[in-house]
């Protein structure tokens, strides 16, 4: 464990590769969702600023600055990874790559992939070669995950799969999937299913985007028609898939929390004040939604701070496996939140749709897309039921 003036030497050091490797162009805010570098074989990069942020992080390490370096990582400890992001949030450093494969599969990798899909597979997520989509929720198998129908046959050095998924995140989009299939058709529903990893390229493979009410969509349906399957992409056991699946969830509703710190590209109460005008005191005029503004910024800073404490338990090894519903039911609940205000600030100018001057219904889609954060990896209800039975040992629950 580095001490604290090594962490002082190595903050000294971060902050200066940071300022003169960081193009200026990638130290401002995100103004949307599609400004995200997400990478993969189809990628094209929207700056040269863009393209030189990721290759200089990359060839560093630090697109995932815990893993092994063998890995295509950093080779960090938390401590250091922590720093980093200081010093990237203090220089206002975007993320150089957002990456399901980071997010997700790689988590899950390091636990349970073989030697060798570990140098297949992490080295390229790494530096963005690759990009991943998730095969999990099916029609009729959502809550109920381990109901969920795919079928994998086992044809001895392959499986045939054939089956459906929906909610497939940036499917159409996507290099590779991580999918959960039924291989075991006479076990128990939670002991029968594989994780397995295939080229979305593979014969067999279709996709249908699903528009949202929002007027647009990450999301698909996936379609698997004979696709064969290598057995060397079997992650984990036969039948094990539900233990790696279970270790993934975590991670994903990790990441999805972090919509309840995600900074807008100004301050809430700048933003509102903007909109709404100031008092001759230089405040908010409207008083009310200034209070509802700052119980806002109380709620959000205690959240932040949840999260560097829940840090420091998982680097003592203390964390609760649970505490990730906690925080991705919350996360979720406080982006709501933000957006309701931003309307509220905005009123009737902010419900257009199509008009230029706001930005083609900007804040409209972005306050109706925040409604699916309450749904997507999970249910808030199926997360509060999490809490109620596994941190609050609640009766009944």
């Amino acid at each position: 464990m580095p001490t604290s003036s090594d962490l002082e030497t190595f903050r000294q050091q971060t902050r200066a590769w940071l300022e003169a490797n960081c193009p200026a162009a990638m130290r401002k805010p995100i103004p949307t969702e599609d400004d995200l570098c997400w990478g993969g074989r189809n990628w094209t990069f929207a700056s040269e600023a863009q393209r030189q942020w990721l290759e200089r992080m990359a060839a560093r390490g630090w697109t995932v600055p815990t893993w092994p370096r063998n890995y295509g990582g950093g080779g960090l400890s938390a401590d250091e990874a922590t720093v980093l992001a200081q010093e990237m949030r203090a220089l206002g450093c975007r993320p150089p790559l957002a990456s399901f494969g980071i997010w997700m599969l790689g988590p899950a990798l390091l636990k349970f992939g073989t030697e060798a899909q570990k140098r297949e597979f992490l080295p390229k997520i790494a530096s963005g070669a690759i990009r991943w989509c998730q095969g999990y929720s099916e029609p009729n198998a959502g809550s109920d995950l381990a109901s969920l129908q795919t079928r994998a046959e086992d044809r001895g050095d392959h499986y045939i799969v054939n089956g459906q998924k929906i909610w497939t995140s940036y499917a159409d989009k996507a290099d590779w999937i991580f999918c959960l299939v039924r291989s075991e058709s006479e076990a128990k529903k939670h002991t029968g299913i594989s994780f397995v990893l295939f080229d979305m390229a593979s014969p067999g493979v279709t996709t249908k985007p699903i528009l949202l009410i929002s007027g647009k969509s990450p999301f698909c349906e996936t379609f698997f028609d004979n696709v064969r399957v290598e057995k060397k992409n079997l992650v984990g056991t036969p039948g094990g898939g539900w233990e790696v699946a279970k270790y993934l969830l975590t991670h994903e509703r990790e990441m999805i929390s972090a919509i309840g710190d995600r900074a807008l590209p100004k301050p809430l109460g700048q933003e509102a004040a903007e909109l709404v005008g100031t008092d001759e005191d230089g405040r908010l005029a409207d008083p009310l939604l200034r209070a509802q503004i700052a119980e806002f910024e109380v709620d959000e800073a205690a959240f932040r701070l949840m999260l560097e404490r829940l840090g420091e338990l998982s680097k003592a090894r203390q964390a609760h496996p649970a505490y990730s519903s906690v925080l991705k039911y919350y996360g979720a609940e406080l982006n709501k939140r933000r957006h309701e205000l931003l309307i509220s600030a905005g009123g009737s100018d902010a419900l257009e749709w199509e008009s230029e001057r706001s930005s083609h219904g900007a804040a409209a889609r972005a306050w109706l897309r925040t409604k699916g954060n309450s749904i997507e990896g999970g249910t808030s209800e199926i997360q509060l039921n999490v809490i109620a039975r596994r941190i609050l040992d609640l009766p009944g629950s």
